[in-house]
């Protein structure tokens, strides 16, 4: 680790330990469970309601700015990413198979947090000087809170744009360069190459990131789905004993580094929330500028995100790394793979010559979730700064995909990031315990035959 980045680190650690720990995790555990239970198990219950609502023709007349089925896409495009290929394969490299096993309680409950969050993001939405529909956190802290919270919009828009570059930007580019490193692509390379592709897209706003979102994510997401099926297929036979670890595991902690069962669940809980969002507050940016008649609606449409997400896709990916048993193995150096490189092994393993749909994956779930977060940064930092900030925000955007496709050391990357995180979903955590009730209000007085 080189001196800056050992820097980088130290002041990190301590910052890490509080703003990420068990505090904050448990925060975003109890707002799920609350919501849930506050909702009765509704979201659980309407997921095939939210997929009729996503696949319904956004009336043209309607308040917004794209499609109800492009909010998702655009959600999407910023959560799937690496945390479904490396942060998966990170939480099982760290905490066992059993993290596998808290990834799906916390998505489970999540899918009340991001369902809550797309409901207060369109009913405190507002539109902005171009025309523009605009919401998320900071939004309806201010819009659903009052004045008096106006500092926590403050604190999350400032976190937000932060965090942007971390969870959204630099983490992506690392985790690309790093896969395409290991077929001799140079990394700086990579980080130009990507960083021009990202420019032109944000250049084009909220519209063109939305297109490319529902032409990439749909097919990319169906064809990486596809190949883990194709592994797991040639290794059926270990699939049950796969499931019984899973289980088994995320009580004993006996496969995790160190063999503590809180490392299990806090890894899975991390790295979960990593890859949903639920609870951050990213998603409702994007579903406040749906083209919506109603907040409840487009709810059910958001809650999917983390159903897909998490419980599918994930789950896929740690099916097959712990099928070929590529976990246990070792590299060269007697170290234990992680990261997008462990499941590069696994494919592989399991199906060779198949970890290069791996890497292509990580290369377009990764373009797409820098596309979908520049669109939250953006957000985030005009609601601080006003619209004069969007072009100097997009061109440091481009230059941190190169600086973060050229950082050297995994621990740091990804440490930074859950910090900013875990600052980001602070305030809006709080504001949805705060407005839970009109949540539940609005949710009772629709009627979902409509």
């Amino acid at each position: 680790m080189g001196g800056l980045e050992a820097a980088i680190q130290a002041i990190n650690d301590p910052i890490n330990a509080v703003v990420w720990g068990w505090p904050t995790v448990g925060l975003i555990a109890l707002t799920g469970v609350g919501l849930m239970l506050g909702l009765r198990f509704m979201p659980l219950q309407r997921l095939s309601y939210g997929i009729a609502m996503m696949l319904r023709p956004a009336d043209l007349a309607t308040d917004g700015d794209i499609t109800p089925f492009q909010a998702l896409m655009t959600s999407l495009s910023a959560t799937i990413g690496t945390g479904n290929i490396a942060g998966v394969a990170g939480a099982i490299a760290v905490g066992g198979p059993g993290a596998v096993f808290w990834m799906w309680v916390i998505a489970l409950f999540g899918i009340a947090t991001k369902y809550a969050e797309a409901v207060l993001a369109v009913r405190f939405r507002e539109t902005d000087a171009s025309g523009q529909h605009v919401g998320g956190p900071m939004y309806y802290i201010v819009n659903g809170l009052g004045n008096g919270w106006a500092w926590m919009a403050v604190l999350f828009a400032l976190f937000g744009m932060l965090a942007g570059f971390g969870i959204g930007n630099g983490v992506q580019a690392f985790e690309v360069s790093s896969a395409l490193s290991l077929i001799g692509v140079p990394k700086l390379v990579t980080g130009i190459a990507l960083g021009a592709l990202v420019f032109a897209v944000v250049i084009g706003g909220i519209q063109r990131i939305a297109q490319a979102a529902s032409s990439i994510v749909p097919l990319m997401s169906v064809l990486y789905v596809g190949a883990c099926l194709v592994v797991l297929l040639l290794n059926a036979g270990a699939i049950p004993e796969a499931f019984v670890s899973i289980v088994r595991n995320a009580f004993t902690g006996e496969a995790a580094a160190g063999g503590a069962l809180g490392q299990v669940i806090l890894m899975g809980f991390k790295r979960g929330i990593f890859s949903n969002e639920a609870g951050l507050g990213s998603a409702p940016i994007a579903h406040a500028a749906a083209k919506t008649t109603d907040p409840v609606r487009q709810g059910t449409v958001a809650m999917l995100g983390t159903f897909i997400d998490t419980l599918i896709i994930c789950t896929m990916t740690a099916l097959v790394i712990i099928t070929t048993g590529a976990h246990e193995r070792l590299d060269g150096a007697g170290q234990r793979l992680s990261g997008a490189d462990l499941s590069i092994a696994a494919f592989n393993s399991g199906l060779p010559g198949s970890g290069t749909v791996v890497t292509i994956g990580l290369v377009v779930f990764a373009f797409t979730t820098i596309l979908g977060w520049s669109f939250y940064g953006e957000r985030c930092t005009t609601f601080l700064f006003g619209e004069n900030a969007v072009l100097p925000f997009r061109l440091v955007w481009v230059a941190v995909v190169v600086m973060g496709a050229v950082a050297g050391d995994r621990g740091v990357v990804w440490s930074i990031a859950d910090t900013l995180n875990g600052l980001m979903a602070l305030p809006n955590l709080v504001a949805l315990l705060l407005l839970s009730g009109t949540v539940i209000k609005l949710t009772k007085a629709y009627r979902f035959s409509d």
